[in-house]
């Protein structure tokens, strides 16, 4: 009995670690990757759009931010015509675009 007690607060503790790492890392992915054209707080830069208080992240849905993310955009699929670059492809694992676009949720609810 004692076991099995140890063993489900282990399990809850690894659950609660696990999912911090994960924001965490969402955090740690942006600055790696998007910070340097979209600012690092979010705040964008003359080469990307600012993710704090964008329509366009606090609307859609995280599938449709990560097609964005996966497949980029450049020329007439550009949202923001006013940068010259566009937003190039990036390759995440799949926890890892849920990280970023969970970061990019929270940057926009700014």
């Amino acid at each position: 009995m004692k076991r099995t007690i140890v063993l489900g607060v282990m399990s809850l503790a690894l659950t609660v670690t696990a999912g911090s790492a994960l924001a965490a890392d969402g955090a740690a992915i942006y600055k790696a990757k998007c910070a340097i054209c979209h600012g690092a707080e979010g705040a964008g830069t003359p080469m990307g759009p600012a993710f704090t208080g964008n329509n366009f992240i606090k609307t859609s849905d995280e599938v449709v931010i990560s097609e964005v993310i996966v497949n980029g955009r450049e020329g007439a699929a550009k949202l923001y015509k006013q940068y010259a670059i566009g937003m190039p492809k990036q390759q995440l694992a799949e926890a890892e675009l849920k990280a970023v676009t969970g970061y990019l949720k929270g940057l926009a609810g700014k």
